[in-house]
C-alpha cells in the first residue's frame, strides 16, 4: 500500500462518503462569520462529522488542538484570489503554495482550485496538472475543486459542462473531485459516469434554509456523489456542528 493510499483512507473517518468543510474563503472575502475564530468552528464541524476541512496555509498554527486522527484530517489549499481584483482577473488562481510544504504543516491531503472557460484556464490547468505529479511524487491525495466559469451562470450547472469538467480533472490526475451538482439526479448521474474517481459537490452560494441544502445533498448521493465539500452553507450556518451531524447522517445510510 502507497503512502497515498494510506492518506485517502484517513480521510475517511466515517463511511465510504466524505464530509469535507472547506475554509479557505478568507482569502477570497475576509474573515467573515465562521472564520474569523476558525478554531471554534474547525472543532463544531469535527464534532458534528466531518472528515476533513480545507484551509490556507497560513491558519494552520491555529489548528494544531483541532487537527489529529481522533478529529479530522487537515487539507491544505494551494490556489488563491480575491474579490478585491479587478474584474477581469476574478477567475484567476495563482498557486500560492507547494506539496512539500504542505507535508511539512502536517496535511493529509492537497486541494486545489481551476476555473474553466475562463481565460486564465490554461494556467490553471497546467498547474493542476503539475501539482497532481508532485502529490504522486509525496504520496498525497490530491482534491481538484473544478468550476464552469465562462461568465455565463447558467453554465455553471450544465450537466454536459460539469461532466467534462469532472474528466478534465481526472486526466489531469486528480484523486478526487468537486463539482457542482447540476440540479437533479437523471443529470447527476451523467456526471458521475464520466469519470471514475470520487465525486463530490460542491455548495455554492448561500442556500435559503437547511432543508434546502439537505435535499440537495440527499439527491447527489442518490445520483451516485461520494460526497459533499461544502464551506459557506456549513461554516455560516448559526450551528455547524449540527448541520454536519444531519449531513453525517445522509451520507452514512
Amino acid at each position: 500500500m502507497s503512502g497515498k493510499d494510506i492518506r485517502l483512507k484517513k480521510l475517511y473517518h466515517h463511511s465510504d462518503n466524505l464530509l469535507i468543510v472547506p475554509m479557505d474563503h478568507g482569502i477570497t472575502i475576509g474573515p467573515v462569520t465562521g472564520l474569523a475564530e476558525i478554531n471554534h468552528t474547525v472543532n463544531a464541524v469535527f464534532d458534528g462529522g466531518a472528515d476533513a476541512v480545507v484551509v490556507h496555509k497560513g491558519l494552520v498554527r491555529y489548528l494544531t488542538d483541532s487537527i489529529g486522527s481522533n478529529k479530522g484530517e487537515l487539507i491544505i489549499h494551494l490556489s488563491a484570489s480575491t474579490a478585491l481584483a479587478p474584474e477581469t482577473q476574478s477567475t484567476r488562481k495563482e498557486v500560492v503554495s507547494s506539496v512539500e510544504h504542505s507535508i511539512r504543516l502536517g496535511a493529509t491531503a492537497i486541494s486545489t482550485h481551476v476555473n474553466l472557460g475562463s481565460p486564465f484556464e490554461a494556467d490553471q490547468i497546467r498547474d493542476v496538472g503539475l501539482i497532481a505529479e508532485e502529490c504522486d511524487k509525496w504520496g498525497l491525495p490530491l482534491l481538484a475543486m473544478m468550476y464552469v466559469r465562462d461568465g455565463s451562470k447558467q453554465h455553471e450547472f450544465d450537466p454536459e459542462r460539469i461532466r467534462h469538467a469532472a474528466r478534465v480533472a481526472e486526466e489531469l490526475g486528480a484523486d478526487i473531485v468537486k463539482v457542482n451538482y447540476s440540479g437533479s439526479e437523471e443529470t447527476f448521474k451523467q456526471v458521475v459516469s464520466g469519470v471514475k474517481i470520487p465525486v463530490l459537490i460542491a455548495g455554492g452560494e448561500r442556500l435559503n434554509s437547511t432543508n434546502d441544502i439537505l435535499s440537495m445533498i440527499e439527491d447527489a448521493v442518490n445520483a451516485g456523489a461520494k460526497g459533499i465539500s461544502i464551506g459557506r452553507n456549513i461554516f455560516q450556518d448559526e450551528n455547524p456542528g449540527k448541520l454536519c451531524a444531519s449531513i453525517r447522517s445522509i451520507l452514512d445510510r
